[in-house]
């Protein structure tokens, strides 16, 4: 990648050297002219404000700051610049307000927390004066590296902060605040593996640190180490009981425990104390939709909304049971969101998403379209997704797992028979399988598995390089006994999650892709491919805003590559592992259920027992988007939805090409 400055940038960097230098007369001209260029860069503007100020006059700076904030709202220097232009005007409450606004996004602002302790005295107000001097003195302890460092971080700068704060740790060691401050870059980009280990080692050195704990937990619950996570915010409360984000955080735990009357009882203390948290209400919702109770959730999502009106989870939510139908009021609702400028990027693709649903359920199909592909462009255009990353992957998958390369490794791994893997796409009758199979009075339904995942990490390392991973070619490297160390730690790591039924799903789609590595390590258990025909598997995925990754989702290029590389894959390993998957077709389980019920259970040396054609009566969470609609008699309807949109889904058809015909095969 090109990291040469550009022009703009060179422009950008001059004009503040101007401030630095006192020139604020240059300094404004230069900026106005540039702002001609680039009227919503945020560097522009501040300068522009900036300048105006020093320039005394502060009502064109405000105005300027004004239009900063549309644009680039997360920005904490313009609510410290804010905060200065009304000490000008001696408006001490609004100038306490703008610099707390400015800490409250970036901690790292000496001025702000300056003027704050200055202006608290001024004020009478002893206890906040003390507050705001003991984060003077904090920062003044710490080395201007890691305070320039936390402030780009703050305001968005990964890769600035991260090119100073990288040097310094390599230069002093271990410094607790750099560590953390590194494991916050490492989470703010997903890679959360190093960060897991960054904070380890931070906990370690400083046991009371507990801020650094509670990033940890953050860390600890996105990996889906749920009980883990638990274990750390025990500690947390019993230290500061009335805090409610480790209370908040606790819930979410349990959550994601499967424990969902729990959670729903913490959340609802929680929204006792603070009535208008739209995010708790949200939480509420989303475990009472894994309960079944469908009547309770609409209203606690109805209640995320009307504690922020313009809050697009809340009504994509409601969409995304599957069963809800808007009425014109709300309908109306999100068209103004959507329209309104001032609507944040992640309110206004799920608000996208939710009109897509809302007008797909009236039969308004063009309408329908425009807002999913409206969502999808929005979602697409902050994805790092990259396609030729999957594509390699498999590429190395079927170079390395040869027939000869498992033939050599016969009998390695945990004998343990008791997972039953169901794979495939998102979207593909997963969650439908897994219902079924859950009915029955041997088998633990569980969720979406992160462990997989964890173990390919683990094989990867840390810092893995995307161009040339260790993974899948590691598994040739591993000792036999490795295998069998990583198939208990499968089976251990998955324990939390179940009961005393002797067998239990692991319904991660994604699995597909690690299908040699689960054959080594857990020879004995039983995997099955969900396949849809291509055309319907696509356009639901299409319409579907998942709560996280599935990035391959929001393109037709994107999505089209997925499946065909998915059909790649899995023909690789029929070739190479025949009989070791039982693939069964969407279509086929809808039109003969009872005889593709039969055929899952024998392959699972299971007795046929009548529940499993009765899955809709069977009570248990699920946390899928299939939620509502497997609690629901099988129906033919969904098949074929797509062609209600086929006249705007040529370009699906051609990218996925003769995948009609082969995933069949």
């Amino acid at each position: 990648m090109n990291s040469t400055p550009s022009t703009i940038e060179l422009e950008v960097e001059r004009i503040r050297e101007l401030t630095r230098i006192h020139r604020y007369a240059e300094a404004l001209a230069a900026a106005d002219v540039l702002s001609t260029q680039v009227p919503e860069n945020r560097d522009v503007l501040y300068l522009i404000a900036l300048s105006q100020r020093q320039l005394n006059r502060i009502p064109e700076a405000l105005s300027t700051l004004e239009r900063l904030q549309k644009f680039h709202p997360g920005f904490s220097r313009l609510y410290q610049e804010r905060g200065h232009c009304y000490v000008v005007l001696r408006d001490a409450p609004r100038a306490i307000e703008g610099f707390l606004r400015a800490v409250n996004i970036n901690p790292a602002l000496p001025a702000s927390w300056s003027m704050l302790e200055g202006l608290y005295r001024m004020t009478g107000d002893a206890r906040n004066a003390a507050t705001a001097a003991q984060h003077v003195a904090t920062l003044k302890r710490l080395a201007q590296e890691v305070i320039l460092a936390t402030s780009l971080f703050s305001d968005g700068e990964l890769t600035a902060a991260e090119n100073i704060i990288r040097p310094y740790l390599l230069q002093h060691g271990n410094k607790v605040e750099a560590m953390r401050l590194l494991a916050k870059i490492g989470i703010a980009r997903d890679v959360l593996d190093h960060a897991e280990v960054l904070l380890e080692a931070v906990i370690a050195l400083a046991p009371d640190y507990r801020a650094a704990r509670q990033d940890y937990v953050l860390v600890l619950v996105e990996r889906h180490k749920y009980q883990q996570a638990r274990e750390e915010l025990e500690k947390l409360i019993q230290a500061e009981p009335e805090n409610r984000q480790h209370r908040a955080m606790y819930a979410t735990a349990c959550a994601g425990l499967g424990e969902h009357d729990r959670a729903v009882q913490l959340y609802r203390e929680l929204l006792r104390e603070a009535p208008q948290a739209e995010d708790v209400h949200l939480s509420v919702a989303h475990s009472l939709k894994a309960l079944g109770r469908r009547d309770e959730a609409i209203l606690s999502y109805r209640s995320a909304a009307g504690a922020r009106p313009d809050f697009g989870d809340a009504y994509w939510s409601l969409a995304n049971l599957k069963t809800y139908r808007f009425p014109d009021n709300e309908i109306a609702r999100m068209r103004a969101i959507d329209e309104a400028p001032e609507t944040r990027l992640v309110d206004r693709y799920h608000v996208c998403f939710a009109l897509g649903k809302a007008f797909e359920d009236r039969a308004e199909y063009a309408e329908s379209w425009r807002y999913y592909e409206r969502g999808n462009a929005l979602k697409r255009s902050e994805s790092r997704y990259r396609p030729e990353i999957i594509e390699g992957n498999t590429a190395r998958q079927i170079a390395t797992c040869t027939s000869e390369f498992f033939a050599s490794r016969t009998g390695v791994g945990s004998s343990k028979p008791d997972p039953i893997f169901i794979v495939g796409l998102p979207r593909s009758g997963s969650t439908l399988l897994e219902q079924i199979l859950a009915s029955h009075s041997a088998v633990e339904g569980t969720q979406e598995l992160s462990d997989i995942q964890r173990i390919v990490l683990e094989l990867q390392g840390t810092d893995p390089d995307l161009g040339n991973p260790r993974y899948p070619g590691a598994l040739a490297q591993l000792p036999p006994e490795e295998f069998a160390r990583l198939g208990e730690k499968f089976m251990q790591d998955t324990r939390v999650y179940r009961g005393e039924k002797p067998y239990f799903i692991d319904k991660n789609p994604n699995n597909f892709r690690h299908i040699g590595l689960i054959h080594l390590i857990l020879p004995n258990a039983k995997i099955i491919d969900a396949r849809r025909e291509p055309m319907g598997c696509c356009f639901s995925n299409l319409k579907q805003l998942f709560a996280k990754g599935q990035e391959f989702t929001y393109s037709i290029e994107d999505i089209a590559r997925y499946y065909r590389t998915y059909l790649e894959l899995m023909a690789h390993w029929d070739r190479v592992l025949p009989g070791r998957v039982l693939r069964v077709w969407h279509e086929d389980g809808v039109d003969d259920l009872e005889g593709n019920v039969r055929r899952m259970l024998e392959f699972c040396s299971l007795p046929f027992e009548p529940s499993c054609l009765e899955f809709y009566r069977t009570e248990r969470s699920v946390r899928t988007p299939s939620a509502e609609q497997v609690r629901q008699p099988i129906f033919r309807e969904g098949l074929d939805q797509w062609k209600n949109y086929e006249p705007w889904l040529g370009p699906l058809k051609d990218a996925l090409g003769d995948a009609s015909t082969r995933y069949r095969q």
